[in-house]
């Protein structure tokens, strides 16, 4: 049955007038942006002629991009809400326009600062002390001067984004529109439409024929489009090999951490670190093959739930109660802010036809911050929401806190304070019920999710780090080296208690984050760095809800691992990754335990 959005009542969505309290505000502003983006001309060849010049343009590009952020946030959220809408369609086309035009407009700016020295810059923050709130911003662009082009290369770079984008480009509408699995036999016998979307819901039956065939139907469908898909990922791996080396960085990777002023040693450290602990993997797996009864546990096999799911129906209203009970050891203070996120709108619950799948939030500094996904009242829906609630959170304490041009974080710690609250949720919950098999079903989540997240995105990234590195030694990635690696790896990382079906070797085709250039390693650290923060903060230990809120207001004013220092985190060192798998052994150990109860 149909469920257009109007269906929906108003307090199940998000207050756009936050925004613009009419389309009409929102035209005007655009016009005015529009306008105001050919005023940029007036600063080139004169950005440094004096530090009053210099204050001048940086106030007046801080200015229009709280505009345009808000500008983007309108159109995008609406879009989202309803995909079908070509008026929304029409609006964030326009609005993404309007960026690609602001970079356009703006190339000239970061070339031309670096034509003289940071002396000259220092000089003028302390003869105009009006510049002082950008001194990180111009620290940091002199910071990458040796990997920054001229203006005219500059400029080149840029007018070419669309055509980088190729093989990510090919690979989404394939995917997403193209290629087709056919139906495969659901648990009630029928005929059922397999695709992406489907698919978790077949590799989580409980009926494991249903999960075998909807395993190696997807796999098998994505291995016959392996020349093609090899063909996408090697060329977005030799892009992103070109544009390091033409940035003079010793390589892609060297290039994607130095960004985020993340040290190589992260990387290569938790690769290593997450080998040398597959053991309480390979217990878990032993544990789930007895209790599923199986002869042998299959890949196929990893997501059945041990466990029937635990079925709750949560209401909006529910859901809030909820959570403000779960997080109440962040704080008064926290709780105070998370419930205005219920109160003033800033969540979409409608479930309507054409709203984007899956779930996010965003923010506008000149607002607050935005909460989408479709509420179904499950379990699993209301662990989404204290997600992105989380995500909420660390924007608005950021926005409240910083300026605009620090407010926004380093992506390397963008999944903590997420992770911090569904481990917060889960727990909460395991320690709440009475309900042997509740308690066994969360502890399995939990066990899932640590799997998926720190194992698997860590096999990820070790096969991003190869690939890149073949490719970048003259190697042609054909379908062959890619499936070979990413088999071996899937040994490598899940090998012992469970077998590793041949037809793995094509996953490597399907997943859309081996062209986000090296961004799944930190989805582990993340999770890392939230385990060890909800573990402090459960355990009471002295000032770690204060530290974990301090963390949250810095946005980007200290790097990545200074920021998580501050919350009592330390990924250079190996102790942390160490109590993550510490804390995942003493999760398989509970389970086994109730297992063993009579």
């Amino acid at each position: 049955m149909a469920k257009p959005r109007e269906n929906f009542k108003d307090d199940l969505k998000w207050n756009v007038k936050d925004l613009f309290k009419t389309e009409k505000d929102y035209e005007q502003t655009f016009s005015d942006l529009e306008i105001k983006l050919e005023e940029f001309k007036k600063y080139e060849n004169r950005i440094l002629e004096s530090s009053d010049t210099l204050y001048e343009l940086l106030e007046f590009d801080n200015e229009f991009n709280k505009k345009l952020e808000q500008v983007f946030v309108y159109a995008h959220i609406q879009n989202d809400q309803d995909t079908t809408n070509t008026k929304f369609q029409t609006m964030y086309g326009k609005a993404y326009l309007l960026y690609e035009k602001y970079n356009e407009k703006t190339a000239f700016i970061v070339p031309e600062i670096l034509k003289k020295d940071y002396s000259l810059i220092d000089s003028y923050i302390k003869e105009n002390t009006k510049l002082k709130p950008y001194e990180r911003v111009l620290k940091d662009i002199f910071k990458f001067k040796e990997h920054t082009l001229s203006e005219n290369e500059e400029k080149l770079l840029s007018s070419l984004a669309s055509v980088f984008s190729t093989p990510d480009d090919v690979f989404g509408y394939l995917i997403n529109s193209d290629l087709k699995f056919g139906d495969i036999t659901n648990e009630l016998g029928e005929k059922e439409e397999l695709n992406e979307r489907s698919y978790r819901k077949f590799i989580e039956s409980k009926d494991p024929k249903v999960r075998k065939e909807a395993f190696l139907t997807l796999l098998n469908t994505y291995g016959s489009f392996k020349n093609t898909l090899a063909v996408t990922l090697s060329k977005e791996v030799a892009k992103n090999n070109r544009i390091a080396s033409i940035r003079k960085y010793k390589s892609a990777l060297n290039a994607a951490l130095d960004r985020n002023d993340i040290p190589e040693e992260i990387y290569s450290n938790l690769i290593k670190t997450v080998r040398k602990n597959v053991q309480p993997l390979s217990e878990f797996w032993k544990l789930k093959k007895e209790v599923l009864g199986l002869d042998e546990l299959h890949l196929y096999d990893a997501n059945a739930p041990l466990v029937k799911e635990v079925k709750h129906n949560y209401t909006e209203k529910e859901a809030h109660d909820l959570l403000m009970e779960a997080l109440g050891v962040l704080g008064d203070d926290y709780l105070a802010n998370l419930d205005r996120a219920f109160k003033e709108k800033w969540i979409d619950f409608a479930p309507n036809d054409g709203k984007r799948t899956g779930a996010y939030c965003t923010a506008c500094y000149n607002v607050h911050p935005y909460v989408l996904l479709s509420f179904d009242g499950s379990l699993d829906n209301v662990s989404t929401l204290a997600h992105e609630l989380g995500h909420a959170m660390h924007y608005y304490y950021a926005i409240n806190n910083q300026t605009y041009q620090d407010y926004s974080y380093s992506i390397f710690v963008a999944e903590v304070a997420s992770q911090v609250n569904q481990i917060l949720l889960s727990k909460y919950l395991i320690n709440k019920t009475n309900d042997i098999n509740e308690k066994k079903y969360l502890l399995d989540d939990l066990i899932r999710d640590f799997k998926a997240t720190i194992y698997r995105q860590t096999m990820f990234a070790e096969f991003e780090k190869i690939i890149h590195e073949k490719e970048q030694a003259g190697e042609i990635l054909t379908h062959e080296v890619m499936s070979n690696i990413f088999y071996d790896l899937n040994v490598a990382y899940f090998g012992d208690n469970i077998i590793v079906d041949d037809v793995v070797k094509y996953e490597w085709a399907r997943i859309p984050h081996f062209y986000y250039n090296f961004y799944v390693y930190q989805y582990a650290t993340a999770y890392a760095a939230a385990i060890k923060i909800a573990t402090d903060i459960l355990n009471k230990k002295e000032n770690a809800v204060h530290n974990y809120i301090e963390f949250l207001k810095l946005g980007c004013t200290k790097t990545p691992i200074e920021s998580l220092n501050v919350a009592g985190v330390f990924m250079d060192k190996e102790e942390t990754l160490n109590e993550a798998f510490a804390y995942f052994n003493d999760l398989v150990l509970e389970l086994k335990s109730l297992y063993d109860k009579k």
